[in-house]
Formats: structure tokens, sequence, C-alpha cells
């Protein structure tokens, strides 16, 4: 939006320059036009009046010698003709000269000047020549301009003048640069003002962008901070922030909840489980016993039920700072401790291709949680016999994670090559509380990948769940790479 309001705002700037430079270019060159124009018309209508005045060979010895050092101070081209087109008196080389001479001789306009024959009729007929051709930079070279010898029904010649432009075009040129001189000065000096003002008006605006993302990703601490802008981005921003307080008090508070009451019903739980157990010795065999384990059991599952909670709500607090962790190390630590589990299942761990030097920027030790949640539900949903593999390395956008791969992403895999999850419930086992339909009667508490999902996207990355070929599940931890 930033760039797109600064080129609506240059575009009408260098609109406003051109329509304003461009007349007044264009005004001065006409200007110089008419001041060319009154200059050589004075001298021509005093060799036309030499002409009228001139009756015998010193007259028109007079007239040549004028019309001679004229043309050699300004190198131009003059010639006299009589009313009947025959040339009278000439002066001047090259191509000004020539330029009068086909003026006077030919009808049809020299290459480079204005129109020579036009004017000499018209002077014939009493008529002087009253506008030139603007000059710009470009031409013409040359223009031509005729007097009248005599005057009205008097007429006896005319005198035509084939005038350089070099010096008016020069003028022209020099104007017209320092008018586009300062049209991009005055241009420049707006951009710089635009830039300005589409900041002071984009700044709360970024700002606001800005805590809305961090919002978004979960930071509940996160305000718009900028003062400056107009006073209805201000005034959005004021609103901003106290929904924002209002959210996070509301979040904040049900967090609060959860964790009190998941940590004060622990305490009387485990009272209750304690008596269930010091009861059991004093009851009989029988159909009582039984109902007494049940009652036990789902005692011991409501404990870790609030266990899970009271995690899930510590988690979600995000109170604790990002720090850098070796995920190497913390991978190789995890699998160690979790294969005499695996073993005493009957379930082989295997950990393959785990690359050395993978570090993230995450919560503390969020590698070895999530991969606890993840083993622990291996060890609990695939059967006897299966195998579990454990994979980490570095993955790049599109490539394949490896121990060689491009520094992007730390991935940690963990695949099995049990039944599996049908693809319509693979969305529901990140989801609190959720299980598949075929394991509703497994111990656990259905928030462990919950609670590894939220560790992963508070640390920057994300849990992904998919199906592992030819059978079985697959799950993936991917967290930023740090440096």
């Amino acid at each position: 939006m930033r760039r797109r309001l600064l080129a609506v705002l240059m575009v009408l700037m260098g609109a406003a320059a051109l329509l304003l430079c461009v007349p007044l270019a264009d005004a001065y060159a006409r200007g110089r036009t008419e001041h060319l124009l009154l200059q050589r018309r004075s001298e021509a209508v005093r060799f036309a009046d030499l002409a009228d005045r001139m009756r015998s060979a010193a007259d028109r010895a007079e007239l040549s010698a004028e019309i001679g050092r004229y043309a050699q101070l300004y190198g131009a081209g003059v010639v006299v003709v009589d009313s009947s087109g025959a040339t009278v008196a000439r002066a001047g080389t090259g191509p000004a000269a020539e330029a009068a001479t086909d003026a006077a001789t030919d009808d049809s306009p020299p290459v480079g000047t204005s129109d020579g024959a036009d004017a000499r009729r018209r002077a014939l007929t009493g008529r002087s020549t009253d506008r030139l051709p603007t000059l710009r930079p470009w031409g013409p070279r040359t223009v031509v301009l005729a007097e009248p010898v005599g005057r009205d029904e008097r007429v006896s010649g005319a005198v035509l003048m084939a005038v350089p432009t070099e010096a008016a075009r020069r003028d022209v040129t020099v104007r017209w640069s320092l008018i586009a001189a300062g049209a991009f000065a005055a241009f420049a000096a707006a951009a710089l003002v635009a830039a300005g003002i589409t900041r002071w008006l984009m700044r709360p605006v970024l700002d606001l962008d800005r805590a809305v993302e961090r919002l978004t990703a979960g930071s509940l601490h996160a305000r718009a901070v900028s003062d400056t802008g107009p006073p209805e981005l201000r005034h959005l921003r004021q609103h901003f922030n106290t929904m924002a307080e209002a959210m996070a008090d509301s979040i904040g508070r049900q967090r609060d909840f959860v964790a009190d009451a998941s940590h004060q019903l622990r305490n009387p739980l485990a009272t209750l489980v304690l008596q269930l157990e010091n009861v059991e010795p004093h009851i009989a065999p029988g159909p009582g016993l039984a109902e007494h384990g049940r009652a036990l059991d789902e005692a011991e599952r409501l404990e870790e039920l609030l266990d899970g909670l009271l995690a899930l709500a510590r988690v979600e607090s995000g109170t604790a700072e990002l720090s850098e962790e070796d995920v190497s190390r913390a991978v190789r630590e995890r699998v160690a401790a979790w294969t005499p589990v695996f073993r005493a299942a009957g379930v082989d761990l295997v950990a393959a291709d785990l690359a050395e030097g993978l570090r993230a920027r995450t919560l503390p030790d969020a590698a070895g949680r999530v991969l606890d949640a993840l083993l622990d539900n291996a060890v609990k949903f695939v059967p006897r016999g299966s195998r579990v593999e454990v994979r980490a390395g570095r993955e790049a956008d599109g490539s394949t994670a490896g121990p060689a791969g491009p520094a992007g992403s730390v991935v940690v895999r963990v695949t099995d090559d049990g039944p599996g999850v049908p693809e319509e419930h693979l969305p529901l086992l990140l989801r609190r509380f959720a299980r598949s339909p075929e394991h509703q009667n497994v111990p656990g508490s259905g928030l462990g990948l919950a609670i590894a999902d939220e560790i992963a996207r508070i640390s920057g990355g994300r849990l992904d769940v998919g199906g592992h070929e030819p059978h079985g599940l697959r799950v993936e931890l991917r967290l930023p790479a740090s440096g």
C-alpha cells in the first residue's frame, strides 16, 4: 500500500511538473522567436528604405555595401529583388545565402528554412513578414523574412533575408535546460516530501499490521506502539490496544482458571487414589474387587488428565523465553531414554540418519518434550513386532530432509509401520482429547499431541501428521534452524 500510494503521488507530481514546465518552455521559445523577428525586421526595413531611394549606380553601390557588411557580420544572406522577381542586389555566402537566393527564385522552401517563397509573395503584395516558425533546439536552422520595397500601390520590390538561428536556438536550449533542471529539482523535492508524508501516513498502519501478526501468532502482549499519523489512525491504534488488552485479559483468566482448577484438584484426587489403594486389601474377592479396580483406574486416568491440562495451560501461557537448543543432542538422549520402554513393549525403536549440529531457537527443551510425546504415543498405539524410526536433519523448502540438506528448517521425523490412522481422522490427532474410534480404550488423556503442537507453534515451528507408506503413521516436528 505504501508503494502504491507513493506511486500515485509521484505520477500526480510528475504530471503537474510537466503541465507547468512545458507551457513555460514553449512560451520562452515563442518569445525568443519574436525577439529575433523584431531584430532582423528592423534591418530589413532599413535595407528596403535604401532600395526604395535607389536611383543611380552610386545608390546601388551603397545598398550593396550595406547588405554586404550585414551579411558578413551576422552570417546572413540578403537578396533584393524588383517587382518582377529579378535580383537587384545580393550578399552573403554559405547556406544562408543559398536560402535567400532560393527564396528569391524558387517557389519551394529550402530544407531547414521557413517558407521563403511565401514570404516573397507577401512582400511583393505590400505585406511584411509578421511571424516566424517557433525556434526550438532542433530547428529550423535558418528562417527567411521579407520586407516590401515601397508601400501600398508603389511596391517596387522586396528585401529577402535568410537569417541563421544558431544563437537563438542556443538561447532556447540553455533556457529549456534551466527549466528542466528546475522542474527536476522541484519534482525531487516534492518526491521527498511525498515520501515523508507517505511514511507518516503508513507508519501507524504498518505498526498495527505487525501487532496483529504477533497477536495472531499467539503473543498476547503485542501492542501497536506508533503514536504518529493522522488522528483517525491514532484513534484506531488506541481502540486496537484496548481490544488486545481485553482479549489478553480474557484468555489469561481462562488459562489461569484451567491451571488453578487442575492444580487444586490434583491434591484431593491423589488423596482419593491413595484411599482407594488402602481399601483394596479389605475387599473380599468377587464383583466388588473388580469394581474397585475399575474405580481406581478411572481415578488414575483423571489424575493423568489433570496433569495434562496443567501442562497445556503452562505451555499456552508462553512465559518462557526462547533459547537455542541442540536438537541433535536432544534427539539422541530421548531415543536412548525410550529404548528400554520400547524393548519392553516388543517394539523396535531405531534412530536413523541423525544429523549433527542441528540447532534451533525454541522453548527450553522443546525438541525433547515434543519427541517424548511422539514416542509415548508410538509405544501406546503401535502393536508388538512393529518398527519405529526417528530421523533428524535439515530441510529447505521443497527438498527432502537429510543430514546433508541445506539449512532452512530442522526436521525431526517419527514414523512407524503399524496400522496407522484413517486419512479422514488425521486432522483430529492434534486436537485436544481427540482419539480415533479404534483407540478409545488405550490409556491416556488425549492431550499429548495437542501439547506437542502448542510447544512447536510457540517455538516458531509446527507439527505435521500424515500417513506413512505402505502403512503406518508419520509425525514431523519442524523448527526454524538457528544461525
